[in-house]
C-alpha cells in the first residue's frame, strides 16, 4: 500500500471534517468544537495547518453550523437524556453526563422536561431499567436476595435515585411487579 499525504487543513477541510464528524455521529457544540481542534493539533504537529487563526475558525465553522440549524445543543441533549433514561440512569447522572459534555443547563433541563411530557415517570423506569441490568433486587437469585439486600439498595442510591424508588424496586416481590406496577403501589 502506498503512502498518501494527508491535503493542507484549511477553512474548507475544517468544515468537511465537521459535517463528517456530524454524519457520524450526534454532538454538542463543545463536543464538535473538541474534535475539531484534536484535529486542527495533529494538523500543526504534521505541519499540513494552513489556518492563521485555529480558534477563530472552529468557532466559525460550529457557529455557521449552529446557525443552520445542523448543530443543536438541545436535539443533543434530548436524544442523550433519552439514551441514558433506557441504559438506566438517573436525572442526576443524566444532568452530570450532559454538564461534562458541555451542554448548558438551561437546554439539559429543557431536555429533562421534554422527555418526562412524553414518558410521565422517566425515573422509575430508569432505575428498572439499572435494576434489571444490574440484576439488583427482584432480578437477583431468590437465594442471595436477603443477604443482598443493602448491598442492592447502596447500588441503586450510588445510581443517584431516591431512596423511597430505591426501597420499591429492591423490595418487590417479582420482576413483572416493577415492569407492570399497580399504580397504587408506586413510591
Amino acid at each position: 500500500m502506498a503512502f498518501r499525504p494527508q491535503p493542507p487543513l484549511d477553512e474548507s477541510a475544517l468544515r468537511t471534517a465537521a459535517l463528517d464528524h456530524l454524519a457520524r455521529r450526534s454532538d454538542s457544540e463543545a463536543g464538535l468544537a473538541r474534535a475539531l481542534a484534536r484535529r486542527v493539533q495533529r494538523a500543526i504537529r504534521a505541519g499540513r495547518s494552513r489556518l492563521a487563526d485555529p480558534d477563530g475558525a472552529i468557532a466559525a465553522v460550529v457557529a455557521d453550523l449552529a446557525a443552520k440549524g445542523l448543530l443543536s445543543d438541545r436535539r443533543y441533549a434530548e436524544g442523550r437524556a433519552a439514551h441514558l433514561v433506557r441504559r438506566g440512569r438517573s436525572r442526576m447522572a443524566i444532568l452530570a453526563d450532559l454538564s461534562a459534555r458541555g451542554v448548558a443547563r438551561d437546554d439539559v433541563d429543557a431536555a429533562l422536561a421534554d422527555l418526562g411530557e412524553r414518558e410521565p415517570d422517566i425515573e422509575r423506569a430508569a432505575a428498572v431499567a439499572y435494576a434489571r441490568r444490574r440484576r439488583l433486587g427482584p432480578w437477583r437469585d431468590a437465594a442471595a436476595r436477603k443477604a443482598k439486600r443493602l448491598a442492592d439498595l447502596a447500588a441503586l442510591a450510588r445510581a443517584g435515585f431516591p431512596g423511597a424508588l430505591c426501597r420499591w424496586i429492591v423490595d418487590a416481590p417479582t420482576p413483572d411487579h416493577c415492569l407492570n406496577p399497580d399504580p397504587d403501589s408506586l413510591p
